[in-house]
């Protein structure tokens, strides 16, 4: 069970989340690890989506994972988006695939 999430409205208009999730693998042409975004949170991103995205459904967002913060995107996927966790990161902060991870994103 996943600990809910929390929302809080960031400068700018922009949206503040912070949840818990598993990374996964994603054995694709271009191999990548990411953490769903869970539906209460995916949807508050899909209500401010057109206010957030550059195009396509692609929210840029800043994330937090442990001591380690970078810049990427969120992708839509079906009513959820999902959050890509670079190599870099996975490294720094030690984490493995199946692990449950608590991200913080800040979206606008």
């Amino acid at each position: 069970m996943r600990p809910p999430g929390n929302i809080r409205r960031g400068r700018l208009g922009g949206m503040d989340l912070t949840f818990s999730g598993e990374v996964w693998h994603w054995r694709g042409p271009a191999p990548y690890f990411f953490v769903t975004v869970p539906p209460e949170q995916s949807a508050d991103l899909r209500a401010a989506a057109r206010l957030l995205t550059y195009g396509w459904g692609v929210i840029p967002v800043r994330v937090r994972l442990g001591a380690t913060e970078w810049t990427t995107s969120l992708f839509p996927k079906g009513e959820l988006y999902l959050v890509p966790i670079r190599k870099a990161v996975r490294l720094a902060e030690g984490v493995q695939e199946g692990e449950t991870v608590a991200l913080r994103l800040t979206a606008g």
